[in-house]
């Protein structure tokens, strides 16, 4: 962590990272600074990029996306050509959450969320197989949810 963060920037961003709708008044008064000195403060941690978004966890059920499901992927070659068609093109596709390049036997992990496996099982086939370089998948239907998008250590 940079030398920059104090005992108070980390204190700010351990509370915004629980809870993202804190006032600044709350968020001074949690963090014993002014107003002025804790709005300050976080702006600076915003323009530095320790804080990228804030934004609402939506609960998946109550829009119909509560099946989650995680995608291993096998690309057909190991090239930065091959890894770049294959990035650019999840890009644009807004069902699939989170994209990780991953060492193992998979080249990439996918986490995807869809109504339920038969949503799941049509994006299949006719989308993720259908991604450049694509030799092979393995799909995990999620049981249960035991962590997900716990705060960060630090």
């Amino acid at each position: 962590m940079s030398e920059a963060l104090d005992r108070t920037d980390r204190n700010i961003l351990r509370h915004l990272q629980k809870n993202g709708r804190l006032t600044n008044a709350e968020l001074a008064s949690l963090t014993n600074t002014s107003p002025a000195t804790c709005h300050r403060r976080t702006q600076r941690l915003f323009e530095e990029g320790y804080i990228s978004s804030v934004r609402a966890h939506v609960a998946p059920e109550k829009v119909e996306r509560g099946t989650l499901v995680m995608v291993g992927v096998v690309l057909d070659r190991s090239t930065p050509e091959s890894f770049g068609a294959f990035e650019a093109a999840v890009s644009d596709l807004p069902f699939i959450l989170d994209c990780h390049l991953v060492a193992g036997d998979f080249d990439y992990f996918l986490k995807i969320r869809v109504r339920d496996i038969s949503d799941f099982n049509g994006m299949h086939g006719s989308k993720l197989i259908a991604l450049p370089g694509v030799r092979q998948t393995r799909t995990f239907f999620v049981m249960k949810e035991v962590t997900d998008n716990a705060p960060l250590l630090f």
